[in-house]
């Protein structure tokens, strides 16, 4: 149910009034947070994603905090908002229509367009090429006349049995649509192998696509031979829709010769988008702990750093939107900042920090190797019985990574990953929130030992980030990364049973030291592997279990 922006106030103030606190004893500062990782994460806001009206409701109430504790406007911002366009999915227009042999095909049942096509209207006889293949000596095409027709092929090729097929490369979407446009074809039609159905990833309009010169439709359950000598007539037309995000700014001025900037990502996966580990009917991702609880925790620090313990520096607050797309806001806010980031003297990011396993009890600080200054004040540090587990890395799958690549020392707070991380079942009941006051005065102190600083701290690119070069995937083994694990490999903290892992029968515990040709010695190498596979193809996992080394293929 969608509510409306003036009952979702009131909403706010009973909220804030009368949720009661839970039977153990929180400090005021924890029994804030609380309320304000409740609230965040309740049905009402939707899942907060970007662009949302969710995601609005949020940033109201964001900054009406910022505004109560007393924060600036940032910079030459108009106000405490920093609104950023953002790539929203690729859309059919309700105009697309295809007739075979003069019958309509009905749309999302007969056919579905795929995101790669490219907008144009036609009639053309079909013609069958098989896997649609020409690279490495091989050619499907064998002299056909396809010139202005539309070609009916095979996914994948016709060595799926081998992980390391020198064909695999040219069995993607985009190398079989590049053939069709170097044979004069105008269209593809992309139709299953036996037994095999389309992986939804093909068909995924969220992700920024290439447009091809051709038009690319699938027709699941159809085959080659039934649709070769046919007609198809119609029209495609797609578009790029463009959405508007929306990040959260408070400055505090201490008139300082320089800032630190703390933030948290405040956006999540609404009822659920390509980062969902769900599966089954779309529902409310509320991510307490993905990242109300960051969220909270800068909200907190924003009555905190006006008491003279933190004079040393001005401070920018921040709620960054989009991160859950690929880091949008804080990329948007380091291309467009609302301050001289020359005058910025290090970035403090929040990314889930609400589940602090009590077995485990150890907090994870990515990025210290962005300043010597960090690994020096962390050592000044005991919060009661808490261990810290830190990590070199300025480059990590959240918001600090937009800093660092603009030489700005930042660091990475974050509390380990869990069987609710992207799921609907992660909600405020199962925050940790003594885990929360560890984490928040661990920060405090942090804080603190900076102030004795009082200058830019001195930045220092990680070894294995100097050339900035960040992977890019397009698949994923379906898995949780054990981001707490300091062994050497990735361990596997979580498994999703229809993702590829899965069906090699990979568990939880299980260590990855191998994917394909890359070895895997930590989550950056193991980045690094998923960027060299894209959908369909097959390669062959290592990894530990019990200490004895396995092998498995699966495909992606």
């Amino acid at each position: 149910m969608k509510i409306p922006r003036i009952h979702f106030l009131a909403f706010v103030a009973l909220l804030t009034a009368a949720a009661p606190l839970r039977a153990h004893a929180q400090s005021p500062a924890v029994a804030r947070m609380k309320t304000h990782i409740e609230l965040l994460s309740s049905d009402s806001l939707q899942g907060r994603e970007t662009g949302s009206d969710g995601e609005e409701m949020a940033a109201d109430y964001i900054r009406s905090q910022f505004e109560a504790a007393g924060l600036l406007v940032s910079g030459g911002l108009q106000g405490y908002f920093q609104d950023f366009p953002f790539f929203n999915g690729r859309k059919i227009n309700d105009e697309t229509f295809l007739e075979l042999n003069n019958k309509k095909l009905e749309l999302g049942v007969d056919y579905q367009v795929l995101p790669e096509s490219m907008t144009a209207d036609f009639g053309a006889d079909i013609v069958s090429v098989g896997f649609g293949i020409d690279a490495e000596g091989r050619n499907d095409y064998g002299g056909k006349d396809v010139k202005n027709k539309f070609v009916v092929v095979e996914r994948g090729h016709h060595e799926p049995d081998n992980p390391h097929s020198k064909y695999a490369d040219a069995a993607t979407v985009s190398a079989k649509l590049d053939a069709a446009e170097k044979h004069g074809a105008i269209g593809v039609i992309f139709v299953d192998p036996a037994g095999q159905a389309l992986d939804p990833m093909v068909l995924n309009y969220s992700r920024k696509t290439t447009v091809s010169n051709v038009m690319a439709v699938y027709m699941p359950g159809m085959k080659a031979s039934a649709l070769a000598g046919k007609q198809l007539y119609g029209y495609i037309s797609l578009h790029d829709e463009e959405g508007m995000g929306r990040n959260v700014l408070g400055y505090i001025d201490h008139q300082a010769p320089y800032t630190i900037v703390i933030g948290a990502h405040y956006d999540h996966l609404g009822y659920g988008d390509d980062g969902s580990l769900h599966r089954g009917e779309p529902a409310i991702h509320n991510g307490a702990d993905d990242n109300a609880s960051g969220t909270a925790m800068v909200i907190e620090l924003a009555s905190e750093l006006l008491n003279d313990a933190y004079m040393g520096y001005n401070y920018l607050l921040m709620a960054f939107s989009g991160e859950e797309k690929g880091l949008l806001g804080s990329n948007y806010f380091t291309k467009n900042p609302s301050i001289d980031l020359g005058k910025v003297a290090c970035m403090i990011n929040f990314d889930m920090v609400g589940r602090l396993d009590p077995e485990k009890n150890t907090v994870g600080i990515n990025g210290v190797g962005t300043s010597p200054t960090w690994n020096k004040a962390l050592a000044t540090i005991q919060i009661d019985d808490m261990k810290t587990k830190t990590s070199e890395s300025g480059i990590g799958p959240s918001d600090q990574t937009s800093f660092y690549l603009k030489d700005i020392p930042a660091i990475h707070y974050f509390s380990g990953t869990h069987a609710d991380y992207h799921k609907p079942s992660d909600d405020a009941h199962l925050i940790n929130y003594d885990g929360v006051d560890k984490i928040y005065r661990h920060v405090l102190q942090l804080l603190e030992a900076l102030n004795k600083v009082r200058e830019k701290l001195v930045f220092t690119a990680t070894k294995q980030d100097e050339n900035g070069d960040v992977p890019r995937w397009k698949v994923s083994l379906g898995v949780v990364p054990d981001y707490m694990f300091s062994g050497e490999g990735m361990r596997i903290d979580g498994v999703t049973p229809e993702k590829p892992a899965g069906k090699a029968g990979l568990k939880v515990g299980d260590i990855v030291v191998k994917l394909g040709d890359v070895e895997v010695k930590d989550m950056m190498s193991y980045m690094r592997a998923l960027s060299k596979f894209d959908k369909g193809q097959s390669t062959v996992v290592e990894y530990l279990r019990d200490g004895k080394r396995k092998k498995k293929k699966l495909t992606f």
